[in-house]
Formats: C-alpha cells, structure tokens, sequence
C-alpha cells in the first residue's frame, strides 16, 4: 500500500524538496512504496524517502 505521502506522486510530477530549495525543480522519476526517485534541476537524480520528507507538488 502507498504511503500517505505518496498518494499525490506519480512519474512525471514536478517537486520541490522543501528542505533544499537549491536543488531547483524536481521531476519525479519513479514511486515504490514510499521511496521516489527525483531527478532536480541543480542536484540530479536524488532518492528521497517520504516518510521522511514531504516534496512539494509544482502546479506549471
């Protein structure tokens, strides 16, 4: 079952790591259970768990 977090995030989603705006824009690369693969702008290909952080969702 998906992690509360999680529920909102799908490939493709753009995010932001709220606790490290200098990455830039992330672009959610994959979802399982609740660790997600982001590739940012400033930082590249990121895994983040969810538990522990919760992205931001970027309306374009």
């Amino acid at each position: 079952m998906a992690h509360q977090s999680t529920l909102f995030l799908e490939p493709g989603a753009r995010v932001r790591h709220p606790g490290c705006p200098e990455w830039g824009i992330g672009q959610v690369q994959s979802v399982i259970d609740e660790r997600v693969t982001v590739n940012f702008e400033d930082a590249g290909k990121v895994l983040i768990n969810a538990a522990v952080v919760s992205l931001e969702v970027v309306d374009d």
